[in-house]
């Protein structure tokens, strides 16, 4: 199967919806009015993963922010990005069950990385449950503590890939 990466599309929000819902508690998954915002507003920084029919099977976005660690109000409100410069922060990376176990994730995260180097981002960031770290270090990211963040309620740890030395 070919996996091809593009920008969303608004028609793309239920498929999106349905794998955020798949991926997340529903105290951690974005609301449909957050993900329609992203789509809207940030779709520089947003990339969908399509199979064959051009269907979403997976995405990861994120605003770009001038500070290296994510914190709980990119979760609620959505700005436009600027067009270099700052940390592509990743809210959310997700994958449809069925197409977990093809990579999807890692080859959405390389895709974005070298989108983030054409334009000259500082470096990519992110908060994960503390079981994603292995998982994320393995795709070149550095663990750089607990994050602040309260989202959801539960522990959540910085983790920031460096584009520049």
């Amino acid at each position: 199967m070919n996996i091809s990466f593009r920008p969303p599309l608004l028609q793309d929000l239920e498929s999106i919806m349905e794998i955020e819902r798949a991926s997340f508690t529903v105290d951690e998954a974005a609301s449909e009015k957050a993900m329609k915002e992203r789509i809207s507003i940030i779709k520089d920084s947003f990339l969908v993963a399509v199979n064959n029919d051009d269907q979403p099977i997976g995405y990861v976005v994120g605003p770009i922010i001038q500070e290296r660690y994510l914190y709980d109000e990119l979760f609620e409100k959505t700005s436009l990005n600027p067009p270099s410069g700052g940390y592509q922060s990743i809210l959310s990376l997700a994958v449809a069950p069925e197409y977990r176990q093809l990579k999807v994730g890692g080859r959405l995260l390389k895709e974005l990385v070298r989108q983030c180097k054409r334009q000259q981002r500082l470096g990519v960031t992110l908060t994960c449950l503390e079981s994603l770290i292995p998982y994320y270090k393995k795709h070149g990211f550095q663990l750089e503590g607990q994050s602040d963040s309260q989202h959801a309620g539960v522990p959540w740890f910085n983790m920031v890939f460096d584009l520049v030395e």
